[in-house]
């Protein structure tokens, strides 16, 4: 059962009290793992099962997003801010250094994990700050219609709405290339979990001159995209490659901006043969094949 941890921030950032909310689940190094903008954990559901037959899987909800609350007041929702508190949520959870993978927002903020030294390895799923400003301002442009929709909709007509695969298309095509493939109540619940989102209008305005630069650690980097995917265009990956030139870049065929339920088995592969990497052991079968 999904749990929730309160710790104290330092100054800087704070002073303030910060509460996640988190499932963990497996057993083994611990890997933890970071959901994109307006999420929340359960992004990773599809996955959950095959990671944590190889590790101590936690999965977050991101302050702001799904039940957890808000930052403290004054607290901003950039990069250099919420490493530091992701930093700090592992120490009080008693995990040093974990693998980390993310998704979108989380992709950017497993990075920034792996160059400030607090990631074993990082898997970025589409992640966020490799985007020329034409391409954020369409990414926002997306996400805020997302937004919008997911506020103006009663909560009564997206259950009926999510009875169907077409109506589920209406819903979340944005972020799955299969959204028939999600089930009506997830559906739903990350219809609620974007509507509710306190942390998503500050966590935007955070990003906005945001580009990632630097390298993201002395570790396996893995930079994965969706070839159908929507809000982040896949030709952000190369841009990402040449920032990260250790990193291997890696092609989702088939998949959406949030891959997990596109896609399960290959994003578990993909996750867990970064961590192989990390821990000088043979990488899984079926080697995956860089993107162009």
């Amino acid at each position: 059962m999904p749990a929730d941890v309160t710790f104290a921030l330092p100054a800087p950032p704070g002073p303030g009290e910060v509460t996640v909310r988190y499932q963990r689940l497996g057993s083994g190094s611990p890997l933890l793992l970071l959901h994109g903008v307006g999420h929340h954990w359960q992004a990773w559901e599809p996955v959950l099962p095959a990671l944590a037959e190889r590790h101590e899987v936690i999965a977050v909800d991101l302050p702001g997003f799904g039940a957890s609350p808000a930052l403290p007041p004054g607290v901003p929702y950039g990069l250099e801010a919420v490493v530091p508190v992701l930093g700090r949520l592992c120490a009080e959870l008693g995990i040093e250094r974990p693998h980390v993978a993310g998704n979108s927002l989380g992709g950017l903020l497993a990075l920034g994990l792996g160059r400030a030294g607090l990631a074993r390895s990082v898997t970025a799923l589409a992640p966020a700050g490799f985007w020329t400003e034409a391409e954020r301002r369409y990414a926002y442009a997306v996400l805020g219609g997302m937004r919008l929709g997911a506020r103006l909709l009663p909560p009564p007509a997206v259950g009926r709405i999510a009875r169907s695969a077409a109506g589920r298309a209406l819903l979340v095509s944005s972020i799955y290339a299969r959204p028939g493939r999600r089930e009506p109540a997830a559906a739903v619940a990350e219809t609620r979990a974007l509507r509710e989102a306190t942390g998503f209008g500050p966590t935007l305005a955070a990003g906005r001159g945001l580009r990632f630069t630097g390298a993201a650690g002395d570790v396996p980097v893995t930079v994965a995209w969706g070839s159908r995917d929507r809000i982040l265009l896949r030709r952000q990956g190369v841009r990402a490659l040449r920032e990260l030139p250790a990193a291997r870049l890696v092609r989702l065929p088939g998949c959406g901006h949030v891959p997990m339920n596109d896609d399960p088995e290959l994003v578990a592969r993909v996750v867990l043969d970064t961590c192989a990497r990390a821990q000088d052991r043979p990488a899984l079968p079926e080697p995956l094949s860089p993107s162009a």
